[in-house]
């Protein structure tokens, strides 16, 4: 029986999914079971032999063999809603023919061996024997079977199918001919992840068959199809994460739970450790680890080699998304959510961490022992314990650590990824995709949570003032500049700036904004400083860095060099950030400074329609006339055309889409056309493919100004819908017909529209 919860909250998933249409429907799904027993049934396989049968088995470019259907069909025949099984070489067929060579080839990656025809057929004819075997059996299973009639039943798959039951690929298949008997998870790990998550101890024994009659009695409880639950399932949890144990002190003695709850972290020691973020997953890189170890603890070899690979696990193997439990000895402290990827926090105790989210922190005992020897430990020999820590997670009993804000997603995740990474990133794409708003929204939000513990919408005045305080003659943690053709390294760095001391002219040595910054950081360590630097590839960048270069990387941070005219000493701090923006209309990043490239993570922002959401002003869906727009500019413009498209930004008013229509009419030809001209450089019959004739006049070289008027709207309409009439037949513009709200009065006067009307259309 499912947990009452867990069964609400799956029927809830799946209502959704209906109502959307991302499942077929019982006639749906029965159709395409009964065509693929038509084609590959045990009665059809049976009655092929020879080539025959090893192409309609085994040959992959053939569309209409067995190992096409189950990993690549994708169509009204045979939708992709069965389960995937893509992934690996031709080799997990057992068996596969060569494009390059034509030959049948079979063994593992590492060494492969070629057949003859008539040994292939041999292979051929073994599956299909093993196939055919291994139907009889499902055919015979019992209906309401148990967990100890299927675990019957995975000892004889692999005793009379062991060539084909304990693939993917069989079991793809005998799922497609007995949905009612076994799920469409071709992955063990798969199967046992979503047992876990609907609190559920997966059978002991492994195999591909033996967890089976759990879904089937899910199904039959909730009354859905096997198709229905699993999509379901995997909505509900998405894809299988992984669960580890951290233990919280040190050595065995000193404990570090008060910095992980209090900072939001995980943290395995390592003092001595140097930052290894570069050491790269793989053998060579464990033992650069083993290497360093030795150096700075030196112990056994085997003692060595273990924590080696837990400082390669911690930095590598652990992702976002997977759980930790913060742990002394078998009592658990708290768990908690992988939020980012792994940080070195240069000085501190613990300076190896990983971001979290600490979801809750009841102290338990874990029901069984388990890896309480190591400080990084994977948790699955024991899903009693994997089942236990969902319990809780699900139930959220205790939170007692602080608010820091809500976890960051999208684009200022990404920014945070990289400036941990790398210390400074460029946000780059086609102008109006939002790179100066993120810039600023993410650069404020980092510095809230550092300096306060909290998200910045959560600050007060005088905390907002802190983070910024522009105007005011004292420069906050969030800095902003803007490089163009007379920007210099004296505004950015240091030089002698002209000033009138007591009526004479003189020349005063002043630092620039990036000192500036870093004199203030280095006074502040513990809080965070981010310089803004808009419009990055405007100015000359290797004169405005100079020396810069050298210490502006990450693993230079800390390191001196001495300033040219000064000649004092001048280092970037580690709390010390740079974002910079660029506009890729004007320049490729190929184009940057190879120096600078090297040292700058790149995040690209293209256009993003989603953010218009359902927005229509009378009959135009902004977000797909606007990707329709792009469309056509990538056809017309050339080769730059990608970097060249229009971004979203010229259709939003700050977060929310243009509203009234006007507005939109005001930003269409004050701010959209312009720039295609430019992009066309007034060639006005690509200007006039991509706006459309009745915009623009190709023979007088004009756009047509009168559409613009007011009295004009309905003829704007048409003209802009025009070039993309597919677009007034759309779901959001009949939509639009019964809900949208006017901003015109009944005379037609271009008057403010009603109260409400842009929230409708938000």
């Amino acid at each position: 029986m499912l947990d009452a919860r867990i069964c609400d909250s799956l029927k809830a998933v799946r209502g959704e999914l209906e109502r959307k249409g991302a499942l077929l429907t019982r006639v749906q799904l029965d159709a395409c079971y009964s065509l693929f027993r038509e084609r590959f049934g045990p009665d059809v396989l049976g009655g092929l032999d020879g080539e025959e049968l090893l192409d309609t088995m085994h040959a992959h470019g053939n569309y209409d063999s067995l190992v096409y259907w189950l990993e690549f069909k994708k169509d009204e025949e045979l939708p992709a809603v069965f389960g995937s099984i893509a992934g690996g070489s031709a080799l997990k067929f057992g068996i596969y023919r060569s494009n390059e060579t034509g030959e049948w080839m079979t063994g593992n990656p590492r060494s492969q061996r070629q057949l003859t025809v008539t040994q292939a057929v041999e292979i051929a004819r073994l599956h299909r024997d093993q196939l055919i075997a291994g139907s009889v059996l499902l055919d015979e299973l019992r209906e309401n079977a148990s967990d100890d009639d299927y675990a019957e039943l995975q000892g004889r798959l692999s005793e009379i199918a062991p060539d084909v039951a304990e693939y993917a690929w069989g079991h793809k298949y005998f799922h497609m001919l007995n949905p009612g008997k076994l799920d469409d998870f071709h992955s063990p790990t798969y199967q046992r992840f979503h047992l876990v998550k609907v609190l559920q101890v997966p059978p002991s024994q492994d195999g591909r068959y033996v967890v089976a009659g759990r879904f089937v009695a899910m199904a039959r409880e909730l009354g859905i199809p096997m198709n229905h639950l699993t999509t379901a399932l995997n909505r509900r949890h998405g894809a299988p994460h992984r669960y580890w144990r951290i233990g919280t002190r040190l050595g065995g003695t000193d404990s570090v739970w008060d910095t992980m709850r209090q900072e939001g972290c995980v943290a395995i020691g390592g003092e001595l450790l140097p930052d290894l973020s570069d050491v790269g997953y793989s053998k060579e890189g464990r033992e650069r680890i083993r290497a360093l170890l030795e150096k700075h603890y030196p112990n056994s070899p085997q003692v060595l080699g273990k924590k080696a690979r837990q400082f390669l696990n911690f930095v590598y193997a652990i992702s976002e998304g997977d759980s930790v439990l913060a742990a002394d000895g078998n009592e658990v402290l708290a768990i908690g959510r992988v939020a980012g990827d792994y940080v070195y926090v240069r000085g501190s105790a613990c300076p190896h961490r990983r971001p979290v989210e600490w979801l809750t922190t009841q102290t338990w005992q874990m029901p069984e022992r388990e890896g309480l020897r190591t400080t990084l430990h994977e948790l699955r020999k024991h899903a009693v314990n994997l089942v236990e820590i969902e319990r809780r997670v699900q139930g959220r009993p205790i939170l007692d650590i602080p608010p820091r804000g809500p976890v960051l997603r999208g684009v200022p995740a990404r920014i945070a990824e990289v400036l941990t990474r790398k210390g400074q990133v460029i946000l780059y794409g086609p102008p109006g995709t939002g790179k100066t708003y993120w810039a600023e929204r993410a650069a404020r939000e980092l510095a809230a949570r550092s300096a306060f513990g909290a998200g910045f919408a959560d600050l007060d005045s005088g905390q907002v003032k802190e983070i910024a305080r522009d105007g005011e003659g004292e420069a906050g943690l969030v800095r902003m500049c803007c490089f163009h053709p007379a920007y210099g390294y004296e505004d950015f760095i240091e030089g002698y700036r002209p000033e009138t001391i007591d009526g004479q002219l003189n020349f005063v040595l002043r630092d620039g904004i990036f000192t500036r910054l870093c004199v203030d950081a280095e006074r502040s360590p513990s809080k965070r400083f981010y310089l803004i630097i808009d419009e990055i590839n405007r100015g000359d960048i290797p004169r405005i860095f100079g020396e810069l270069m050298t210490v502006l990387e990450k693993s230079k941070r800390g390191k001196v060099v001495h300033l040219p005219i000064s000649g004092r000493p001048f280092n970037v701090p580690d709390n010390v950030f740079v974002i910079g923006t660029m506009n890729t209309a004007d320049r490729s990043i190929a184009l940057l400074d190879t120096a600078l490239r090297r040292r700058f993570g790149f995040i690209e922002l293209m256009p993003d329609i989603s953010v218009l959401g359902d927005s229509v002003l009378s009959g135009i869906p902004l977000g797909l006339w606007l990707a329709s727009l792009n469309r056509r500019i990538c056809e017309h413009v050339g080769r730059d055309a990608r970097n060249l498209q229009i971004g979203h930004s010229y259709l939003m008013n700050g977060e929310r889409p243009v509203a009234p229509f006007r507005e939109f009419a005001r930003a269409v030809r004050q701010d959209i056309i312009p720039l295609l001209e430019e992009y066309c450089y007034e060639d006005y019959s690509i200007l006039g493919s991509i706006l459309g004739n009745a915009l623009v006049d190709t023979e007088k070289m004009t756009i047509q100004e009168s559409l613009f008027d007011p009295s004009q709207r309905e003829a704007l309409v048409e003209a802009l819908l025009a070039p993309c009439s597919e677009l007034a037949a759309s779901a959001q513009s009949v939509a639009a017909d019964e809900a949208e709200s006017e901003d015109t009065d009944s005379n037609g006067d271009d008057e403010e529209e009603p109260e409400g009307a842009q929230e409708g259309n938000a």
